[in-house]
């Protein structure tokens, strides 16, 4: 069994970026710049953005953060929005979900400029995505289809199923790996909690990517010898075994799957590190767009 190690692989990836940073700027040119808009006073949200400026400021990519409190209405924001769009200084733009309720999160995607969308949730991007154009690829099926990459995991012709339909991972997922390319060219099937027969489905797998958001969901009799497994879930629960009170496991019984899989990614230190450095990478094409490389 190998396992799919998201840590290190985004420790090299981190690295390449950081390298080419320093000759974007060895060359007398800014550095990329990320900015990023938390709507609200949500921990794990606020956890997530302190990490993404971690991220950045070890490349030597410029992050800038805008807090708007709870109340904020829709208007303020995607008026901060527009003068983002606007700042030729900023590269990229992301706004942290979820946001509050009273907030269309639908047009609050729509009024990003598609070219600073480094999230690549945009309309438009998912629209390039879905016909194989050039675009900013959603970060966590970008980090897999890497993981992919660098594992030389071989997709082509192989049965892929994934758990879990959401617009973040499922969906781009499904469409990547069945496009024509490299990772690619298998042949998928999307699961949800309305499919019928789910094991047997499971069991045909060459490739499982487990999306689906409940805690060791995937267990051996659902996986078959030799399958490869992606697991993007991870869920907090009580451990009395851990200094913290807690412990992180992911949507794949990892202990018992593991002696079936022929590759298996880890939670923690499997898909999260490789979503986090793929809005490193988006970064880094959004600014090279703005200079015509």
């Amino acid at each position: 069994m190998k396992l799919i190690d998201g840590k290190k692989t985004a420790a090299k990836i981190r690295e390449e970026i950081k390298a080419e940073v320093a000759q974007i700027i060895d060359n007398n040119d800014s550095a990329p710049h990320l900015a990023a808009i938390l709507v609200g006073d949500d921990p794990a949200s606020d956890t997530y953005v302190s990490h993404k400026e971690k991220d950045c400021k070890s490349v030597g990519i410029i992050s800038s953060v805008y807090r708007l409190g709870k109340h904020t209405t829709e208007k303020e924001l995607l008026d901060t929005i527009d003068f983002i769009n606007n700042d030729e200084e900023i590269h990229g733009l992301i706004v942290q979900l979820p946001l509050p309720d009273h907030i269309d999160m639908n047009r609050v995607i729509s009024y990003i400029d598609p070219v600073k969308d480094v999230d690549g949730f945009h309309p438009l991007n998912i629209g390039k995505m879905t016909i194989g154009q050039s675009t900013y690829l959603p970060a966590t099926p970008y980090g897999i289809m890497e993981l992919l990459k660098r594992y030389e995991i071989d997709t082509s012709g192989k049965h892929c199923v994934i758990l879990g339909r959401s617009n973040i991972v499922g969906t781009p997922m499904s469409i990547l790996l069945s496009r024509k390319s490299d990772p690619g060219n298998a042949t998928v099937t999307m699961c949800h909690s309305q499919t019928k027969n789910l094991k047997e489905i499971t069991r045909s797998a060459d490739i499982i990517i487990a999306a689906i958001g409940q805690p060791e969901f995937v267990t051996k009799d659902m996986v078959k010898k030799d399958a490869v497994i992606i697991d993007v879930g991870i869920h907090r629960i009580p451990s009395d075994k851990t200094k913290s009170g807690f412990r992180l496991i992911g949507d794949v019984k990892f202990d018992e799957v593991a002696k079936n899989a022929s590759a298996i990614t880890p939670v923690p230190g499997g898909v999260g590190p490789m979503t986090r450095v793929a809005l490193l990478l988006n970064t880094l094409k959004a600014f090279k767009r703005t200079r015509g490389l």
